[in-house]
């Protein structure tokens, strides 16, 4: 017999008898069972309106994993039953379990907007299955809508490694922690740091020590669809890209009458100079980490302005040129042709004293956010006096900050905590 006839016959044989056990296996009058087909849940719910847009959204899958999720966004211009126009905007990004088993959005969403999800999951037997959902959010009167806070730095300037971020809002921001997650720092020298609020509007970020010079920052300001307050909601994002320049630390022991300057590490000037007198608090110079706010070539320094008004022991009224403010308790770096102690005792009312030739070069080769370390006072500079925001430990700062704990600056970190609504 041929040898491919009785290798024919085999496979016969044995398609026959695999047949046989599939019959044997299956119950009279029964079909084979399929496997499950996944079933997918989306909230909010189909057709909801009226959806607070701080609301999560959120996709579910039972008998299956989910393969893809995309949340899209419209104004009313594309869905008739949105509130209000709203413009269109990319996709709302979001995070799988690992399992597949659920997705949750990563940001809040448009108020006034229709949103779309698609979602598809695949079963047991690799067949996948979509389903399509569209709510819509409510809309924000514009007497409830957040004002775009103003940012320090500004966009496009280069600044000292100091530099805090200083973002001041127009309304009492209630809800912080969402707030802080919704504002990202981005830099190319990844670091950590953490946001605290000098007071009710004004909230700061700063890295753990000086940023890294020569390096590009980026803040975002994602505050669209953020609950600020009850019923206070934001409408816009916000970036703003900054860069940090080389690194410029001065320093300063009272009693030596001297300050130091070092760029990049290597000093590149000292300065003779004349401090506070130290006879009363107010013409003590504070000791401690200033970042350097402000400059002016001229400047009226007036101590009604801190404090002391006309009349009072102490008051004055001076012209000045060269000013490099260092706090907001009246401290500058100014040049004082009038002191003939610079280098040699302490004669000032607590700004530091430079000839005109220094203090020319101090302000003109300083940047907004470069360091000036002082010491050999007995006057702490506090954490919220100008910038002196390094004053208080990292430790203490982290505990300050609604979170509790820091960013990391690196590209696609993502926030320490959660940007929805506490009760969502």
């Amino acid at each position: 017999m041929d040898r491919r006839v009785r290798l024919s016959g085999r496979l016969v044989t044995a398609a026959v008898a695999l047949a046989l056990l599939a019959t044997a296996c299956t119950p009279a009058g029964e079909e084979p069972q399929e496997a499950p087909r996944p079933r997918i849940s989306i909230t909010p719910a189909p057709g909801e309106s009226g959806v607070a847009p701080n609301t999560p959204v959120r996709v579910a899958v039972e008998d299956g994993v989910l393969t893809d999720v995309t949340v899209e966004q419209a104004g009313r211009e594309q869905w008739a039953a949105a509130e209000e126009e709203a413009p269109g905007r990319a996709p709302v990004a979001g995070t799988l379990a690992e399992d597949g088993s659920a997705w949750v959005s990563d940001r809040n969403l448009a108020p006034g907007g229709r949103v779309a999800v698609y979602a598809t999951a695949r079963g047991a037997d690799g067949e996948h299955t979509e389903v399509v959902s569209s709510f819509a959010t409510h809309g924000v009167a514009k007497d409830a809508r957040l004002a775009a806070p103003l940012v320090l730095p500004q966009d496009g300037q280069t600044v000292g490694v100091g530099m805090p971020v200083v973002v001041t809002f127009e309304e009492p921001v209630e809800h912080r922690e969402q707030v802080e997650n919704s504002m990202h720092v981005t830099s190319e020298k990844p670091t950590e740091g953490a946001w605290n609020w000098v007071d009710e509007t004004t909230a700061v970020f700063r890295p753990r020590e000086y940023w890294e010079p020569h390096q590009k920052v980026v803040v975002d300001l994602r505050l669209t669809g953020v609950e600020a307050a009850d019923g206070v909601f934001g409408t816009a994002d916000e970036r703003i890209g900054f860069e940090v320049g080389r690194e410029l630390v001065a320093t300063m022991h009272v009693p030596d009458h001297r300050m130091d300057v070092e760029v990049d590490g290597e000093r590149v000037r000292s300065i003779p100079v004349s401090n506070g007198k130290g006879e009363r608090r107010f013409n003590t110079t504070t000791s401690g980490v200033h970042v350097l706010m402000e400059k002016y070539s001229r400047l009226v320094m007036d101590s009604s302005t801190v404090g002391i008004p006309e009349g009072s022991a102490g008051y004055y009224r001076l012209d000045v040129d060269w000013a490099v403010r260092t706090s907001d308790s009246g401290e500058f770096a100014h040049a004082a042709p009038w002191n003939g102690s610079i280098g040699h005792a302490n004669r000032s009312n607590g700004c530091t004293n430079m000839s005109v030739a220094d203090a020319r070069w101090f302000h003109d080769n300083t940047l907004t956010g470069d360091v000036l370390e002082t010491t050999g006072t007995g006057r702490d500079l506090e954490w919220d006096n100008g910038w002196g925001f390094y004053q208080r430990s990292w430790e203490a700062w982290l505990e300050h900050s609604e979170t509790g704990a820091p960013q990391d600056t690196a590209a696609g970190s993502p926030p320490p905590g959660g940007v929805h609504g506490d009760d969502l």
